[in-house]
């Protein structure tokens, strides 16, 4: 299989090309709620989670960005009943993260019976231990430099592994019209935390291309399945540049 390659087409195709075990880190962000019809597509959950379960290798990990959505008067409880499912597929359940939103688009009224809705899930599942963990260390300390009475316990850094709670800029930071583009940020600090230069990173769902271009500029292999030629043409057009300005890896 051709890698640093979006291919238009279901993911379920792109995977069923992929051997046993090839990915090394899947990240994605599903459509969901209102989005499940995607640019006039579909897509099938637990297929799609079978084949990730298939494709990625022993100690990869899966990082699943979802938020849920109000149905008759619910909110859907889907992202749950994914995790669950991945869990029963054999993914260990690594962390619960936690994506804050700096605003929201549709802030509550006075009159709402709900609080704002302002964050996504960022469940990190694993297959296996993870083979990759490389902690994001920009927390400052406050007591940083202060010393322990017990010589032995090194004095408090100055920064530490940061907390499961980002928060991120929702602003489109592309010239695309996707319903729902993962910010940058957000990409380029999963991607860090489980891989390593060289290593291969899939995005069964590549939309605007987010995932590949914060992979490129990582030094990460990549990979991407998107339904929509239309979002393709966009995202194949924002890479052109980084693709021209450094060899693949």
């Amino acid at each position: 299989m051709e890698v640093n390659k979006i291919y238009n087409e279901d993911c379920l195709l792109t995977m069923g090309r992929m051997p046993s075990m090839f990915v090394d880190l899947i990240i994605t962000s599903p459509p969901y709620g209102g989005l499940r019809e995607y640019n006039g597509y579909e897509y099938e959950f637990h297929e799609t989670a079978k084949q990730m379960w298939r494709v990625i290798k022993m100690g990869g990990v899966l990082v699943w960005v979802i938020g849920d959505s109000v149905e008759n008067g619910s909110e859907t409880g889907d992202p749950f009943r994914n995790v669950i499912f991945f869990m029963n597929l054999g993914f260990r359940l690594h962390d619960t993260m936690i994506y804050k939103k700096n605003s929201s688009s549709y802030p509550a009224s006075k009159n709402s019976n709900r609080y704002t809705q302002i964050f996504e899930y960022m469940f990190v599942l694993s297959k296996g231990k993870p083979k990759t963990v490389n902690l994001i260390c920009d927390k400052k300390n406050k007591w940083a430099g202060v010393a322990s009475f017990d010589k032995k316990i090194p004095p408090v850094p100055d920064f530490s592994p940061r907390e499961n709670i980002w928060e991120y800029v929702t602003s489109f930071n592309d010239p695309t019209n996707h319903p729902a583009v993962m910010p940058e940020a957000l990409a380029k600090d999963h991607i860090y935390s489980w891989s390593n230069k060289g290593d291969l990173v899939y995005d069964p769902f590549m939309g605007s291309g987010t995932t590949a271009k914060m992979a490129h500029l990582q030094q990460r292999n990549w990979v991407g399945s998107e339904i929509s030629k239309e979002y393709v043409e966009l995202a194949n057009k924002r890479l052109d540049p980084y693709l021209k300005q450094s060899q693949l890896f």
